[in-house]
């Protein structure tokens, strides 16, 4: 927004100068200049920040609402009733460690022996913000900051690994995780990539503020070449009601299984499924272990591995925190020893959704989380299991979708590999793309 103004200004120097002496133009555009700097508002949680004294901290361990508040000249008597008015609008213990707040007081107040806020500003995460107001009326509302999506391509031709070529091409390391476990989880092994493989992908960026970077928000197509076959894969909402998005290949053939290889990301199996397992603990007696083990840090994210409906979700004195959820009349899943649950009984997740995270909680040596498979009642080994596809695109669906996506590989087909350099286009979006 300076920009464009200072811009401006320059233009409008361009025809003071051009009508009149060097001096009084001078003296003409410093004034405009002047004029449009001081006008120039810094906005940010709707506010004109050059219009108060603004001062930003982060919640610390054992900070409570009211003790901010009366560290920056609030009486307790005055914090009680701004508590009891916005309870309704937000739950003042819900702030966290580490989350960052803003105190706004107007210039005024500066003033005053004992300057006091008016406004208080909680940030729980990067993107939405809780505004409590108190300066005349007591009031309190949640706002997001504005989301920009750019769209952009990109080329890649692997050396060693897809991680080294999208780190020296400066691409995000997220892209990379997109494609091996949200399109090509099942039809490539990003472990075993060949020299000489080679990639292009649509994908969308997302912007905080026009200048905060969150990540890749989504891969609109990619085209893969490995092993000497074509891959092509794009993204399609075939069900607008629960948000259900697939990846398809260009003759709509669904490209994942009807359930995720691991409900962890970028862990490792410590333990199998076997039913013959002796344990040293036990003094080497068989005790079945029904469940497969994924070791990972404490608080990975665990994702349900297919869609479908949570039935439990407690603690056991084994199990831990655990949750369960049945997929079908053939199929359920459990995933045990939590730090935190996150589903709750009836809650319908898809695949992908985080439903806990990885804990050491019942009886457990280490951070991990087993994760359990019942097929018709009957626990099982899901590794040796032949698992059903996803289901495939509806013949109606179809049509459509193959239209959608003609111009989309159209795009991919015409974007050229480079050897060396990477190819980068942006497409700002002012949107969130559904598809």
């Amino acid at each position: 927004m300076q920009l464009k103004r200072l811009v401006a200004v320059a233009i409008i120097a361009i025809c003071i100068y051009s009508c009149k002496g060097d001096d009084t133009a001078e003296q003409d555009y410093n004034k405009a200049l002047a004029e449009a700097v001081e006008e120039e508002k810094i906005i940010e949680f709707g506010f004109d920040l050059k219009k108060h004294i603004v001062k930003r901290d982060t919640i610390k361990k054992g900070d409570t609402f009211g003790e901010i508040l009366e560290r920056n000249n609030i009486g307790y008597p005055q914090i009680f009733n701004i508590a009891n008015k916005i309870k309704d609008t937000f739950d003042i213990r819900k702030i966290q460690p580490g989350k960052p707040y803003t105190l706004l007081y107007t210039k005024a107040s500066a003033k005053d022996s004992l300057p006091k806020p008016q406004t208080f500003i909680y940030q729980p995460n990067q993107e939405e913000y809780v505004v409590i107001n108190f300066k005349d009326s007591i009031k309190a509302y949640t706002s997001r900051k504005p989301i920009t999506y750019v769209e952009k391509t990109a080329t890649g031709v692997i050396e060693s690994s897809i991680s080294k070529t999208l780190e020296d091409n400066g691409l995000s390391q997220k892209l990379a995780y997109k494609m091996a476990d949200d399109i090509y989880a099942w039809t490539i092994d990003f472990r075993r990539l060949q020299k000489g493989d080679r990639f292009k992908v649509i994908y969308t960026d997302k912007y905080i503020d026009d200048t905060i970077y969150a990540g890749v928000h989504n891969v609109k197509a990619a085209y893969f070449e490995h092993n000497g076959d074509s891959l092509y894969a794009f993204r399609f909402q075939t069900d607008s009601i629960k948000g259900i998005v697939d990846y398809f290949n260009e003759d709509a053939k669904n490209l994942r299984r009807a359930f995720l290889k691991a409900p962890v990301q970028f862990s490792r199996i410590s333990s199998r499924y076997n039913l013959k397992r002796r344990i040293a603990h036990y003094g080497y007696r068989v005790k079945a272990h029904k469940g497969t083990d994924f070791a990972a840090a404490n608080g990975t994210p665990i994702m349900a591995t297919a869609n479908g409906t949570v039935t439990k979700s407690g603690y056991g004195r084994g199990n831990g925190k655990f949750v369960k959820i049945r997929h079908n009349a053939t199929y359920e899943t459990q995933y045990l020893h939590m730090s935190r649950r996150k589903a709750k009984v009836g809650e319908f997740v898809k695949q992908g959704d985080i439903i806990g995270y990885v804990g050491n909680t019942g009886s457990s040596a280490g951070n991990h989380v087993c994760y359990r498979f019942w097929k018709n009642g009957k626990q099982v080994d899901p590794f040796k299991e032949k698992l059903p596809e996803a289901k495939p695109i509806s013949d109606s669906l179809k049509i459509k979708y193959l239209d959608y996506i003609k111009p989309t590989r159209t795009r991919l087909d015409n974007i050229f590999f480079l050897e060396a350099e990477p190819l980068h286009t942006e497409n700002t979006i002012t949107q969130d793309p559904i598809l």
